[in-house]
C-alpha cells in the first residue's frame, strides 16, 4: 500500500523560513515525479512545485520560484520544500502527491500538513 506522509509544517511568522518533508513508502519512489500543492480554506487547491525524477527538472508555481525550492532524496524516497520569507497567504494545507506517467495525473496523495504564517 501506498503511503505519502507530510510533516514539518507549522506555525511561523512572516519572513520565516520551513522545510516541508514527504516520505514514501509503498512505492518504487525513483519511477515518480512528484509535486507538491498547496490548498487554503475556501480556495481551489493550487499547484506550488514539481520535480522530476532525478531532480534535475523542477517547475514552481507562478512567483513562487524565488522563494521556493523543491528537491528529492531518492536513496531516502523522500521529497522537500524549502519554504522561505514566508508571507500570509502561504498559509494552507500543503500535500504532497506522486504521477507515474508524468501526465499531472497524480495517482497517489498525502494527508498534508498544515503551514500558518502570521504577520
Amino acid at each position: 500500500q501506498v503511503h505519502l506522509v507530510e510533516s514539518g509544517g507549522g506555525v511561523v511568522q512572516a519572513g520565516g523560513s520551513l522545510r516541508l518533508s514527504c516520505a514514501a513508502s509503498g512505492l518504487a519512489f525513483g519511477l515518480y515525479h512528484m509535486a507538491w500543492f498547496r490548498q487554503a480554506p475556501g480556495k481551489e487547491r493550487e499547484f506550488v512545485a514539481s520535480i522530476s525524477l532525478t531532480g534535475v527538472n523542477t517547475y514552481y508555481g507562478e512567483s513562487l520560484k524565488d522563494r521556493f525550492t523543491i528537491s528529492r532524496d531518492n536513496a531516502r524516497n523522500t521529497m522537500y520544500l524549502q519554504m522561505n520569507n514566508l508571507k500570509p497567504e502561504d498559509t494552507a494545507v500543503y500535500l504532497c502527491a506522486a504521477d507515474r506517467n508524468d501526465d499531472h495525473q497524480y495517482e497517489h496523495w498525502g494527508q498534508g500538513t498544515q503551514v500558518t504564517v502570521s504577520s
